[in-house]
Formats: structure tokens, sequence, C-alpha cells
């Protein structure tokens, strides 16, 4: 008897969170269908919209474009490519730039925060030039970049790292200054040294903010490759875009323009993916659970 009542009552917590979470699932996938419903019906008002009013002639396609004529010319450059070579090729070069930059802005931004957020002095003495530089027009640096290092690739490398380092340098700095001083004291106590309090309590902590300010960091990066393009190169997407500005061709701006937005959001995928697994053991906060 004993035996058959300690059998029910473990199977009626099991009876009961199967159709809870069977719930959730279906809540989830419906709400997933509704964003990406909501996600495509924008798309189609927006180009359906754009279309329409450039064929009835209320906006002339002459200025702003034609989604039609936007994916006939970006056809033509990917089969005939461009007068400074395959579309492909420039592709290549502004996001070989645009890494570049970006791996060397994100490593020195977390260097320099990490290194400033912990001494008071560092931050003291280096904190307003490092104001200073970040007050200076970006449109200046890439003119002195291409001054000093022509228009190959390399004032392009560092127009994109100098955008990076600058928004992850200050996420790296406040996380380091949002460290639990609690803990921080405690780890002393235990005799942890200065680097080993830096590699396990700090840098975990500043984590979150530092692929927080990743997200963003890239679509700078491509910005600062572009800038650096537009101002003087030999390819690139950037050098296409002003040479279809320069020929009056707003579909190719616009078609080239497409292409980076699908760069952008293939890279901010991965830094997604990146975030999921260097954070998988920090629990979801409230923002993150409700956020699309």
């Amino acid at each position: 008897m004993s035996t058959t009542s300690t059998v029910s009552a473990a199977a009626v917590p099991d009876s009961g969170k199967g159709p809870a979470a069977a719930a959730a699932q279906r809540a989830a996938r419906r709400r997933a269908a509704r964003v990406w419903a909501g996600r495509i019906g924008l798309a189609v008002c927006v180009i359906g919209g754009w279309q329409a009013f450039t064929t009835w002639g209320i906006v002339d396609p002459f200025f702003f474009g034609q989604p039609s004529g936007i994916w006939q010319r970006l056809i033509e450059l990917f089969q005939h490519g461009t007068q400074f070579g395959s579309f492909y090729q420039n592709i290549w070069t502004t996001i070989e730039e645009a890494l570049a930059g970006f791996v060397v802005g994100a490593l020195t931004g977390v260097v320099f925060g990490v290194a400033l957020g912990q001494s008071r002095y560092l931050s003291d003495v280096l904190g307003p030039y490092i104001k200073m530089v970040n007050a200076i027009p970006r449109i200046v640096l890439g003119s002195i970049f291409i001054v000093a290092f022509g228009i190959g690739v390399t004032p392009k490398i560092l127009l994109a790292a100098v955008l990076v380092f600058f928004i992850v340098f200050f996420n790296a700095f406040q996380g380091v200054r949002e460290v639990d001083r609690n803990v921080l004291a405690h780890v002393r106590v235990l005799g942890a040294s200065r680097t080993q309090i830096t590699r396990h309590v700090i840098v975990p902590s500043a984590l979150t903010w530092i692929i927080a300010s990743l997200h963003s960091a890239f679509g700078f990066a491509i910005v600062g490759a572009l800038v650096g393009e537009v101002l003087g190169a030999q390819s690139g997407l950037g050098l296409v875009i002003k040479t279809a500005q320069n020929n009056f061709d707003p579909n190719g701006v616009f078609a080239t323009m497409l292409v980076i937005a699908v760069i952008v959001l293939g890279a901010e995928w991965l830094i997604g993916k990146l975030e999921h697994r260097l954070l998988s053991w920090r629990p979801p906060s409230p923002s993150e659970t409700n956020a699309l």
C-alpha cells in the first residue's frame, strides 16, 4: 500500500510538469511566429510602398531608386563586377579591413579599459587625453591616416580600429568599475595575486559589458572601413558607393548598402553565438528574458 502511494505521489509532479512545459513551448512558438510575421509584414509594407510610390510617380526613382531596380543592379554587380574588379573582391576587401580593425580595436580597448579601470592613477593621467582624441571627428582622423599611410588598407584598418577602440574601452572601463568590491576584498583575503584577481574575477565580471559593446563595435568597424574607402581607395564597397554616387546611380548605392547590411547582420549573429558560449554560466536577466 505504501509502495503504491509513493509511486502515485512521484508521478503527480511529472504529469503536471509535462503539460506545463509543452504549453510553454507552444507559447514560445506562437510568439516567435508573431514576431516573424511582424518583421516580414513590415518589410513587405516598406518595400512594397517604395515600389508603388516610385511606379506611380509620387517619388522620383531617379533620386531615391526603386526596389526592382536595386535588385537588378545587385545582380549586375555580382555577375559583371565593377570597374575596380569583381564585386566579390570589393566585398572581401571591406570585410578584411573591418575585421582587422575590429580585432585591433577590441583587443586594445579591452586592455586599456581593464588597466585604467583598476588604476585610478592611470585613469587620472590618461583620461583627458583619451577624451580629447575621442572628440576629434573621425573623418579628420581618416584624412590624417590617408596622408600618412597612403590609400592602401592600413588607413582603413586604423580608422576602423579607432572607432571600435572607444566603444570597447568605455564599456570595459565601466565594467571593471562595476565589479563587486566585497568579492574583490574576499579574494584578496584568500591570498590571490593581482594577476589572478584580474584573470578570474575582474575580466569575467566585466565580460558582460565587453561582449555588449562588441555587438555595435563591428558595425562601427564597417563604418570606419567604408569612410576610409570613400576618402581614398583602390577597391572596396566604399569606393563602389562613391562611384555610384558620382554617376547618379541610387540603385547602385542602395544595392551596396544591402550587401553591407547582410554582412553586419551575419557578424551580429556570430557575436551573439560567442556571447551565448562565453556567458553560458550567467543566468538570463529579466530584460533578456523578455527581449525580442
